[in-house]
């Protein structure tokens, strides 16, 4: 089983993520925290394998709980899950390290979506025996996603955004349009274009397209 400790101020949604967690096989919840303190204890006194963590704690930002726990030694994996869809948020918790960001409302099929998603990567977790250039690469690739060769990013194109934009994708149980993808990651829609469209032409992204009643076509894009 998966131990996971739920991290959210409002102890009425945390009962709900709670019984989000419950629900997918394979997922026990070990406790609950309010504040980033009382999840700093609880990790330290259950060893949960993932924490569901908001980013709007009443003590401290989210993100600097994830710090503190691996200035402690913690190697407790985190899941973001918030409201803030601002870039500067989601940039700092890709740099944190963080296995997901699912923004606030979702359904209960959104978590479930990435609760799988992670149990699977667990299940590719490493082993003692020496490795392979190539197995090494498959261990830091998300299932499913092929890892293409490194594409230079066209000027005015961040790193930090395209892994926020990829993610988003990857995360996305369906096709996104360039507004989904900018309301998700937190930027504009012209940029979140712009990324897209170059992901489409490194061919890391496939692009389809939605035909109205009336009007131009709406342009959907998914992960390879």
């Amino acid at each position: 089983m998966t131990r996971v400790l739920v991290v959210d101020d409002d102890f009425m949604v945390a009962r709900i993520h709670r019984g989000f967690v419950d629900r997918v096989a394979g997922f026990e919840v070990v406790g609950t925290a309010q504040t980033g303190a009382e999840a700093e204890s609880l990790v330290a006194e259950l060893r949960p394998d993932l924490v569901l963590l908001d980013l709007y704690l009443p003590d401290r930002f989210g993100l600097d709980v994830v710090a503190r726990l691996r200035a402690a030694g913690e190697t407790c994996d985190v899941l973001v899950i918030t409201a803030a869809k601002e870039a500067d948020s989601v940039r700092a918790a890709v740099r944190h390290g963080v296995v997901g960001y699912l923004l606030k409302p979702f359904t209960f099929a959104d978590l479930e979506l990435r609760l799988q998603a992670y149990a699977a990567e667990r299940a590719r977790s490493l082993s003692g025996d020496d490795l392979t250039q190539a197995e090494i690469d498959a261990a830091f690739t998300p299932p499913g996603v092929a890892r293409p060769a490194t594409v230079t990013l066209p000027k005015g194109l961040s790193a930090e955004t395209a892994e926020a934009v990829e993610r988003a994708l990857r995360d996305s149980a369906a096709t996104m349009s360039a507004t989904e993808c900018a309301e998700a990651v937190g930027i504009s829609r012209v940029s979140a274009r712009r990324y897209l469209e170059h992901f489409v032409t490194a061919g890391r992204v496939e692009v389809s397209l939605r035909y109205g009643a009336t009007g131009r076509p709406e342009r959907r894009y998914r992960s390879n």
